[in-house]
Order: structure tokens, then sequence, then C-alpha cells
């Protein structure tokens, strides 16, 4: 079989120097500009993912909310773990909480201008856990970490920016949105930079809940 994989591989290689890609055609583009101009915003991306796609991207959401409330479940019956596993080296701690310092700044980034700019709020999430993440393995302890998302009511938090989408959503859906703004103005787009900043939040304390989670039953992820 591995000679079947060599050709294959070597057709493949010969097809991408020998053979040129054909010209694309105008088609799209122009339903990029259709997006663009449909939404109000410069990312056509966001446009399809809180316009054109909105119906899925609602079920999204819902189906991350149900995983955290999977991952919860099946880790309910386990024993917590006696060790918790992190960074102890000074060099190692610095470089991760200088790590979380830009993926947090990364991720407001995108949360606030996703609209005008590749990112938005799935992807400001991902970076809003990733910093999270990266303080959990320098935390001192577990609790220390499970303070900080109580004292700030991380999971009451999560539960509203959750509501708050469904309810936006549902409005968009209807036909009722906020005024579009001028193109390519931060305020701009109608509902899509909310439903960014949303989106980024939950996906963002979501991680944080399984991080506790894992670090609770694991000793850490």
């Amino acid at each position: 079989m591995k000679w079947i994989y060599l050709v294959a591989g070597g057709l493949l290689f010969v097809k991408m120097l020998l053979l040129s890609d054909p010209a694309p055609g105008g088609t799209e583009v122009a339903i990029a500009e259709a997006i663009v101009a449909d939404s109000g915003v410069p990312n056509a991306v966001s446009g399809i993912i809180f316009r054109n796609r909105l119906y899925d991207t609602l079920f999204e959401v819902v189906v991350f909310s149900l995983a955290i409330l999977g991952a919860k479940y099946l880790l309910a019956d386990e024993t917590p773990s006696a060790p918790f596993y992190r960074f102890t080296d000074e060099p190692s701690i610095v470089l991760a909480r200088l790590g979380a310092t830009i993926a947090a700044l990364v991720g407001i980034e995108l949360a606030i201008r996703g609209h005008l700019s590749p990112g938005g709020g799935f992807a400001a999430g991902v970076a809003g856990g990733t910093a999270i993440g990266l303080i959990a393995i320098t935390a001192a302890s577990p609790e220390w970490m499970q303070a900080i998302y109580q004292r700030w009511r991380a999971a009451t938090w999560e539960k509203v920016s959750v509501l708050i989408f469904i309810g936006l959503t549902v409005l968009t859906l209807i036909g009722i949105e906020l005024p579009a703004g001028q193109f390519g103005t931060l305020l701009s787009g109608g509902m899509i930079p909310l439903l960014n900043v949303l989106v980024a939040l939950k996906v963002a304390l979501g991680s944080w809940a399984v991080i506790l989670l894992f670090i609770r039953y694991r000793g850490l992820l």
C-alpha cells in the first residue's frame, strides 16, 4: 500500500508544480461584496456568521453550552485529583503570564473590532480561554482560581451572556435591528458588534469553567 500513497503524493506534487490554477472568476468577489453591503461591516466573515448564518450560530452557542454541562455531568461522579500540576520554575511562570497578558489583549481586540478586521467572537473567546489556561498552570493552588471564579460570579455572567445572545438573535431574525451606523467605524453593523462581544464572553467564561473542572478532577488539563 505504501507505493500507492507515494504515487498519489507524487502526482499531487506534479499537479501543483505544472498545472496552473484556474483564473478566479468575479462571482466570489461579487458574493463577498454583497455580504459586506448587506451586513454593513467590512469583515464579510462576521457578516455571514451573525446575519446570513445567524440561525446556525445560535445553535453553535447552545451546543457549546451543552458541552460544558456535559463535562460537568460526566466528571461529577469522579474523585477529585489530589495532586495539582503546575509550573514551578520562575522563567516558565513569567513566560506563561506574559503569554496570558498578550492573549487577553488580543481577545479584547478581536471581540471589539472583530466586525472591522479578521477576528470575531469565537476567536476572541478562544484567546480569552487561552489566557485563563496559561494563568491556571502558574496558579499557586486550584482554590485560588476557584475563588476568583466565584468572586467575579463568572458562572452567572456566562449564563447571562447566553440569554442576552439568544434574545438579540431572536430580535435580529424577526427583523428588529439596531441602526447600521457609519460603515467602517467601531459603532457600525447593528447587532453584530454586540453579538461578537457576547460570544467572546460566553466562550471565554465557558472555557474557564471547563479548566476548573479538569483542574479539580485531573490535576490540570
